[in-house]
């Protein structure tokens, strides 16, 4: 079967995913997909093109129902962080594309229907929905950072730079994380929460 643009974003996907996307080059994903790297150009124009079209694969993973305006914007922080856990090499690069691709395009179109058709002034529209884009993509990008599990053996280790001089440091740590109080789940939705609460608390017009 001729090879074609979709089946050379999925093998890209494929190595971003298992290699970070700095380590994507043309002569790699060449030799991922069995062909000689200039063939890659007839599906993708240039390296840009080929994160052009990676992320927006990412954006298509963020399905999210429209609806009242809270449920929908909480499923759609959901999906983002699910996502970005999965492609972790995207957090960063979704709203950086000079041309972002259609889903990316839909996505946005969405998130400003959802916040207009439910009241909200266009001036608060764009806050509301540039606070929430930032507290999923900083909670990514923490997440990414941090171990897989904060736990006691963390917590004992992160202890040993903890001294006098901290001691809410290590308060949190003894009575919190090494007590199993932070899950990453249960904290990020803790915070979405209180974000939502922000943007609630917004003047809206009747619907």
């Amino acid at each position: 079967m001729p090879l074609n643009r979709e089946q050379v974003l999925d093998a890209a996907l494929t190595l971003a995913d298992a290699e970070g996307v700095e380590s994507l080059s043309m002569r790699k994903l060449a030799k991922a997909v069995g062909v000689e790297a200039m063939s890659l150009y007839h599906h993708v124009k240039n390296k840009d093109d080929l994160l052009d079209g990676l992320v927006d694969r990412v954006w298509a993973e963020m399905a999210w129902p429209a609806g009242a305006w809270r449920e929908s914007l909480r499923e759609r922080a959901r999906a983002t962080r699910a996502a970005l856990r999965r492609h972790p090499w995207a957090i960063g690069l979704m709203e950086a594309r000079s041309n972002p691709g259609p889903h990316n395009i839909a996505q946005h179109e969405q998130m400003l229907r959802v916040l207009r058709e439910g009241g909200f002034s266009v001036a608060d529209t764009a806050r509301a929905s540039s606070l929430l884009d930032a507290y999923v993509y900083g909670w990514a990008l923490q997440e990414k950072a941090l171990p897989e599990e904060l736990n006691a053996e963390v917590a004992e280790r992160m202890l040993r730079f903890a001294d006098q001089t901290t001691p809410y440091q290590a308060e949190m740590l003894r009575e919190h994380i090494a007590t199993g109080g932070y899950d990453f789940n249960a904290e990020f939705e803790f915070g979405l929460e209180i974000v939502l609460s922000g943007i609630s608390s917004l003047p809206r017009a009747p619907a």
